[in-house]
């Protein structure tokens, strides 16, 4: 199994797209690339801590790519806008990718130019070195699955959820 970290906005919607993905065997909410040791989402809400709502995704390299993780990662929010993601504001709804090693990095460069040739803007997603993963509270994972009828999740989530699933579709966990 191998790792990826990525913030693209809110971690409720980048977590539910990636459970859905076939060869991922778990999606982790959390915090990330801030300076204070297992912050709250309160404390990261503030903007105070720097850290960013991430997800950590486990997978199998033998089922699905690093590559094919960023290239969805491209698709589900728009790493053109600095801060934010729709009405969510703020540091920690940035575009961040993470990387493990020098290999996730080169790949990471590498899916940054290819991804910028589908966008008129510049692209600003944040490319730097894994640091410390704080998991965040209990309540925050699985949230699409708990609650799919909360405003947010029936507003914002499913329609993210329901494009990727036709861009995607032959990646698409069924049943």
């Amino acid at each position: 199994m191998e790792k990826a970290l990525l913030g693209g906005g809110c971690f409720w919607c980048i977590e539910a797209i990636y459970c859905r993905v076939i060869g991922v065997e778990s999606v982790i909410s959390g915090y990330a690339g801030g300076a204070r040791k297992n912050p709250s989402y309160e404390q990261v809400c503030s903007g105070a801590t720097g850290h960013a709502e991430v997800v950590e995704i486990t997978y199998d390299p033998a089922i699905i790519s690093y590559e094919e993780i960023l290239q969805i990662f491209w698709e589900i929010h728009n790493p053109t806008t600095l801060n934010a993601q729709g009405a969510d504001r703020g540091t920690q709804y940035r575009s961040v990718i993470y990387y493990r090693d020098e290999v996730q990095k080169e790949k990471a460069q590498h899916s940054i130019a290819e991804a910028q040739k589908q966008w008129n803007d510049p692209i600003v997603t944040e490319l730097s070195p894994a640091p410390e993963f704080f998991p965040a509270e209990a309540y925050h994972q699985n949230y699409y699955s708990e609650h799919p009828t909360q405003g947010y999740c029936y507003a914002v989530i499913a329609p993210k959820i329901e494009k990727f699933m036709k861009k995607f579709g032959d990646k698409v966990k069924r049943g």
